[in-house]
């Protein structure tokens, strides 16, 4: 008989297993699972249970699955902290940007970088961005970027665009372009990473040390909305390779107790590069050896489209309110696939950003590509965000096994715009289409993209089961799911994205005791309350991680 470390008592245990049990009491031993009871006390003598063994009585509140995150930037959002905040409606204005940059400027020295996150044109009453001139007017002796609320576009000023060395004369980047005036000079804004980074590149990148104090602070704050498995969508976007090591070193420090996927950069992963001749089984135990078992290999990381809300998704369609603009490929078909193969032939999952129905279309042109030539039953390649994907795109995704991590708080947070500026009526009620994906059995995910929006599991599920627009509209209630399946989607559906469904993503006998106290039952509250459910308290490995006092 084993002895128990915890016994959870008197709880609303949701399993959210393949039965959906509701069970009373659970007993954990060595980080992992041990018993269930249905009754609301443990049976005596069916674990042993001594001095040592803490005892947990919840009080009738709910008990339910870690959740998993599988799509978000935390060492980005961690970062956040030393920069301007532009987002809307904190700003309403460019000048109230402007005021904030104004003040930035005399608390540092002249030169040093000013960088602000974050804005949103179509929420400005100015209805427009940024541009370089607007920086100038308070910032001519620093140089200063701003970043888009989709993390797709930014707009600099004068110095910054000098110290880039970008003037009138550039051409536009592949799979990007810079801003121009009616008389074809550089306005500041810059468009997807590859007009961005020649700016970037110039800033001083945050040290080790200020990463792992990063990803410690933001893990924090992840753990207090119950999520006890994270992914990082894209492992070198900040610092490069860099990326990885205060990764590791903040996991193999304790300083972020939480389990973590790594998207990799697939350009990390390129002959020559420094993983470049690495297989995944390889790559996956030397993130393991080196984070002390918490971090893992998720999957190589790719861009074939940018931003819906900054007019680069690529769509087969025309913006609804810009007839001329289709959006752009990040890649050229023929090289996209020809990499997507050699990635997959290495035997790497392959995950892929792709939000308009065009980009969606050209990875799955790809996956076939690579499928055709070397057939996998297993592989769970994926598609980012599947903003705008239509039927014949589930349709395909379903053939080809490909699985959908669903960026849904697009609909709360665009979903007004989409139908009025970017996608039309029509298409935009089908943006996030989750009962369709129900439909087709595929497996999907629920995903924040924090920090593009905030943090929250709970957020994430209340969108999918409501889907209830910023300005109070249903979008799409044929695509609305229940309450359980948005549960599964941040719980079991995860851990099956992560092949990790035997060991987390539901309360079973043998699984680890990754879980989360919750003050209210999602399952049972007027669905529009799930968002204002608290998270009371998170455990990982049967250890509290957040909230330990409130119990």
């Amino acid at each position: 008989m084993k002895k128990v470390d915890l016994i959870i008592k008197n709880a609303n245990v949701l399993t959210l297993d393949s039965q959906n049990r509701r069970m009373g009491s659970v007993a954990i031993a060595d980080g992992r699972i041990v018993k269930i009871w249905s009754e609301k006390e443990p049976s005596h003598g069916a674990v042993m249970i001594d001095t040592g063994t803490e005892v947990v009585d919840l009080q009738g509140l709910t008990l339910i699955p870690g959740f998993i995150d599988t799509h978000n930037h935390i060492l980005n959002y961690g970062l956040l902290s030393d920069q301007i905040n532009c987002s809307a409606p904190l700003n309403e204005t460019i000048d109230d940007i402007l005021k904030s940059i104004k003040v930035k400027t005399k608390q540092i020295a002249e030169g040093d970088w000013i960088r602000g996150y974050g804005y949103d044109d179509t929420l400005l009453k100015d209805q427009r961005h940024p541009t370089k001139d607007d920086l100038d007017k308070v910032s001519p002796y620093h140089p200063v970027v701003i970043t888009h609320i989709s993390g797709h576009l930014a707009v600099a000023n004068s110095m910054a665009l000098q110290l880039a060395g970008l003037n009138g004369d550039i051409e536009n980047p592949k799979g990007g372009h810079f801003g121009r005036d009616s008389k074809g000079t550089l306005n500041g804004v810059l468009y997807e990473p590859q007009a961005i980074k020649p700016v970037t590149g110039k800033i001083p990148k945050p040290t080790k040390e200020q990463m792992i104090a990063a990803l410690g602070n933001a893990s924090k704050d992840y753990m207090a909305q119950g999520i006890t498995t994270n992914s990082d969508a894209g492992v070198g976007l900040v610092a490069g390779i860099e990326d990885l090591d205060a990764h590791l070193e903040a996991a193999e420090r304790g300083v972020n107790p939480m389990r973590t996927q790594l998207m990799i950069m697939h350009q990390h992963l390129r002959k020559g590069e420094i993983f470049g001749d690495y297989s995944p089984a390889q790559l996956d135990q030397e993130l393991r050896d080196r984070s002390g078992g918490l971090a893992r290999l998720d999957s190589a990381k790719m861009f074939q489209d940018g931003s819906i809300q900054g007019l680069t998704g690529a769509l087969r369609q025309p913006y609804h309110s810009e007839p001329m603009i289709y959006g752009d490929f990040i890649h050229d078909q023929e090289p996209f696939q020809e990499e997507v193969l050699e990635l997959h032939n290495r035997g790497f999952r392959i995950t892929t950003h792709g939000n308009g129905d065009r980009a969606i279309g050209s990875i799955l042109d790809a996956y076939e590509y690579a499928l055709s030539k070397s057939p996998s039953k297993v592989h769970r390649h994926r598609i980012e965000h599947v903003q705008a994907a239509i039927t014949g795109d589930l349709d395909k995704m379903q053939q080809l096994g490909v699985a959908g991590s669903f960026f849904i708080n697009h609909v709360y947070y665009w979903g007004d715009r989409h139908a009025r500026i970017f996608l039309g009526p029509e298409r935009a009620r089908r943006i996030s289409a989750f009962k369709d994906a129900v439909d087709r059995n595929l497996i999907f995910t629920l995903h924040s993209d924090c920090p593009v929006t905030p943090i929250s599991p709970l957020f994430s599920v209340w969108a999918a089961v409501n889907r209830l627009t910023r300005e109070g509209r249903v979008l799409g209630p044929e695509q609305r799911i229940d309450v359980v399946t948005a549960l599964k989607a941040m719980t079991i559906y995860g851990a099956q994205l992560n092949f990790d469904e035997q060991n987390s993503g539901s309360l079973e006998v043998g699984k680890r005791a990754d879980f989360s106290v919750l003050n209210a039952d999602p399952t049972t509250v007027n669905p529009e309350e799930i968002k204002d459910i608290t998270v009371n308290a998170t455990f990982i490995d049967g250890v509290p991680v957040y909230g330990q006092e409130k119990l």
